[in-house]
C-alpha cells in the first residue's frame, strides 16, 4: 500500500470528516470561485516597476498636509487573520453551537484562537462575505449568505477592526454589504473596504494602540463580475494604486501614526505570489512621503485560500496572503485551504522619527480549520502534541518562509 505523505494523510483525515460532517448536518458545500479573478485584477491594478526587496527609499511626489505632531507612546502589537468564509457546514455547526432556537454561536468555533486574538493590543480580521436576511436562507458558493451573528462572534474573540472589500462582497447586492457593515457598527468593531456613502468610503478604520493613531485601509481586485451598485460607485474600494497612495496620504496628513494596508488580490490556490502581487508591493512599499518616510508601514493580503509568504519590501512587512481562517475544504487537492498563518507585529515609537511608529518585532503563528467534529478553528503552532496540527504547522511554516523571511527576522511563536 502506498503511503500517504503529510498533505496525503492531512485530506485524508479531512475527507473522513467530510463525510461524517455531511450526515451530520446534512448540507454539502461547494469550493472555489468563479473565473474572472485574473482578468479583473490586471484591470484594476496601476502596478510601477518592481523595486528588489531592500531597505532603500525610493522618493515620489510629496505628500500635502502636515506630518502628525510627536507624541509619547509605547510598543503595541497588532494581529491580523485570514479570510472568513462560513460555508453551510460551519453555518450549521454555528447553529447547532447556539442555545437560542434559530441561533447561531460562532465563539465555540473561534475559541482556540481567542487567546492570541485578544491578547493582541489590535485585532483586525478578514470579513469575506455578507450577510442575509435575518433567519435566512444562508447560502455557500458561488454566492454566500451568512449569519448576522457572525459579528458577535468577532467581537467575542476579540477583533477591533475588520477588512470588508472582497471578491464576495456583493454576493447579496448592496442590501447584504450594509447588513454586514450595520451588525458590525452593532457590535462595536471597526471596518473598511466597502460603504454605505461616499463619505464613509473615503475614511480608513481609526485605531489607537500604544498611543498610536492607526489607519487601516482596504482594496480588492474585483467582485467577481457583479457590477457596483448603480449610482453608488464608491460601495467597494477597487485595487487602485495611485488611489491607496492617495488615501495613505490623506491618513497621514489627519494624523495617523501608523498606515496598515490590507488588500485582496493574487492568484487562488498558489503559494507564490503573482505578478500582480510583487509589482503592487513593490510599488507601494517604495512609495515615501515627503518627509522621505515609507507611505504604508505593514500589508496584509487575502484571497488566496492558502498560506503565502511574508516578505520585506523595501524596508516594509508584506504578508502576501494569510490564508483562510475560518474554511472547510475536504477535497484532497484543496486541503491546504484549511490552513493559513497569523501575523503578529510589534510597533514601537521610530526614535529617528517623532511621530512615527515601526516594526521592532515580526512573528507568526499557525492555525487551523479543523474538521473532525465538531468544527474548531485552532492554533496550530499553540498545540505541537496533535501529529495533525504538528504537519499542518510545518506546512505553514514552509509557505510562510519560503521567500527569505527567516533571514529578514521573522520568527515562529508557539503563544
Amino acid at each position: 500500500m502506498k503511503k500517504l505523505g503529510t498533505m496525503g494523510k492531512i485530506a485524508a483525515a479531512a475527507a473522513g470528516l467530510a463525510v461524517v460532517g455531511g450526515a451530520a448536518y446534512g448540507i454539502p458545500h461547494l469550493t472555489g470561485d468563479a473565473g474572472g479573478a485574473a482578468t479583473e485584477q490586471r484591470l484594476r491594478a496601476k502596478p510601477g516597476p518592481v523595486p528588489r526587496p531592500s531597505d532603500a527609499a525610493t522618493t515620489t511626489p510629496p505628500a500635502t498636509g502636515t506630518a502628525p505632531a510627536p507624541a509619547p507612546g509605547k510598543p503595541f502589537t497588532l494581529v491580523g487573520t485570514g479570510d472568513i468564509i462560513p460555508y453551510p457546514s460551519i453555518v450549521q455547526r454555528a447553529a447547532a453551537d447556539s442555545a437560542e432556537q434559530g441561533g447561531h454561536d460562532f465563539r465555540k468555533i473561534l475559541a482556540g484562537v481567542e487567546p492570541i486574538v485578544s491578547a493582541a493590543d489590535l485585532a483586525v480580521c478578514h470579513h469575506e462575505i455578507p450577510y442575509g436576511r435575518p433567519g435566512g436562507p444562508y447560502t455557500g458558493y458561488p454566492l454566500f449568505k451568512a449569519p448576522h451573528q457572525l459579528a458577535d462572534g468577532l467581537k467575542d474573540t476579540g477583533y477591533d477592526s475588520c477588512s470588508t472589500a472582497s471578491n464576495h462582497t456583493l454576493d447579496d447586492g448592496y442590501d447584504g454589504l450594509v447588513r454586514v457593515l450595520d451588525n458590525l457598527d452593532r457590535v462595536g468593531i471597526k471596518h473598511v473596504g466597502s460603504a454605505r456613502s461616499s463619505e464613509e468610503a473615503k475614511a480608513p478604520a481609526l485605531l489607537e494602540a500604544g498611543g498610536a493613531k492607526v489607519a487601516q485601509l482596504d482594496y480588492t481586485y474585483g467582485t467577481n463580475g457583479i457590477p457596483l451598485p448603480s449610482g453608488k460607485p464608491w460601495a467597494v474600494n477597487l485595487i487602485d494604486q495611485d488611489r491607496i497612495v492617495a488615501d495613505a496620504r490623506a491618513a497621514r496628513a489627519a494624523g495617523a501614526n501608523v498606515v496598515v494596508l490590507s488588500v485582496h488580490w493574487g492568484s487562488e490556490w498558489q503559494t507564490a505570489p503573482d505578478r500582480q502581487q510583487l509589482d503592487l508591493a513593490g510599488a507601494l512599499t517604495a512609495s515615501r512621503g515627503a518627509d522621505g518616510l515609507p507611505d504604508i508601514d505593514l500589508i496584509l493580503g487575502t484571497h488566496n485560500h492558502v498560506p503565502q509568504p511574508y516578505e520585506k519590501v523595501n524596508g516594509t512587512w508584506v504578508v502576501y496572503g494569510m490564508g483562510d481562517q475560518v474554511a472547510s475544504f475536504y477535497e484532497a487537492d484543496k486541503a491546504r485551504g484549511n490552513m493559513s498563518s497569523i501575523p503578529r507585529f510589534t510597533f514601537a515609537p521610530a526614535a529617528a522619527h517623532p511621530g512615527r511608529w515601526e516594526v521592532v518585532k515580526a512573528e507568526y503563528l499557525t492555525q487551523y480549520s479543523d474538521m473532525r467534529p465538531p468544527f474548531r478553528v485552532v492554533c496550530a503552532s499553540c498545540d505541537s502534541s496533535d501529529s495533525m496540527y504538528a504537519a499542518v504547522d510545518r506546512e505553514v511554516t514552509k509557505a510562510v518562509m519560503s521567500r527569505g523571511a527567516g533571514e529578514q527576522g521573522l520568527t515562529r511563536a508557539t503563544r
